[in-house]
């Protein structure tokens, strides 16, 4: 038996290049397959000297997996630090779901002579109500704080709602800290907002997008 070849330029695969591919019984052999994720822009929030930055729709049972990525996020006060919390109250939106979280950071100072990676106790929460921090960052005019949150199938009401973040900062002192962050919202209702403020102060500029992954 012959062995037929195929010319790959020949190949339109256009129409499905951003999806995987598979193979079926049609002309070219080749099927998209919709197995691979995307992010969906849902909103944008831009702050300017604000207190708090809050996504209160566009959290439900459309997606399984939102993501929440800040941009430069600056602080009015020096050394505050940026938290988030949730919210499972649909017409209050009371910020104050329990939480057990992790927190673990890596930091090195311009000078290059103070560099650790470590756990911070300081930082996490054991069944507590109030905000998760995330960066610590400096006011300086060129300081900020950047990273990405994940938040996990948060309509589920069968399961606690999971959430994990990487965060990277120039902090008060001058330092370059990368933060990672993780816990779960212990609740089985849904969760419908999310809200970003400092500890201190007000948000005196940045962008936070919130996107949900099909």
């Amino acid at each position: 038996m012959a062995i037929s070849k195929v010319n790959y330029n020949s190949i339109n695969v256009t129409p499905t290049a951003s999806k995987f591919l598979a193979w079926d019984s049609d002309a070219d052999a080749l099927a998209a397959s919709d197995i691979g994720g995307s992010l969906n822009l849902i909103s944008t929030q831009t702050a300017s000297s604000s207190s708090t930055l809050s996504f209160t729709s566009g959290i439900d049972s459309t997606y399984k997996k939102y993501i929440f990525r800040y941009y430069n996020i600056h602080p009015a006060t020096n050394a505050a630090k940026l938290q988030f919390n949730g919210s499972d109250d649909s017409s209050s939106h009371s910020y104050d779901i329990t939480k057990t979280t992790t927190f673990f950071q890596a930091y090195h100072d311009e000078a290059g002579s103070d560099t650790a990676l470590g756990y911070s106790t300081a930082n996490d929460l054991a069944q507590g109500t109030g905000f998760q921090n995330l960066n610590q960052i400096g006011s300086d005019n060129d300081q900020s704080g950047c990273g990405t949150l994940h938040l996990f199938d948060p309509s589920n009401t069968t399961f606690v709602k999971h959430f994990t973040i990487d965060a990277q900062t120039a902090d008060a002192d001058d330092y370059s800290v990368n933060a990672f962050v993780a816990g779960y919202f212990n609740t089985t209702a849904a969760i419908t907002a999310i809200q970003f403020k400092m500890d201190s102060g007000n948000i005196d500029s940045g962008v936070i997008k919130m996107y949900g992954v099909s």
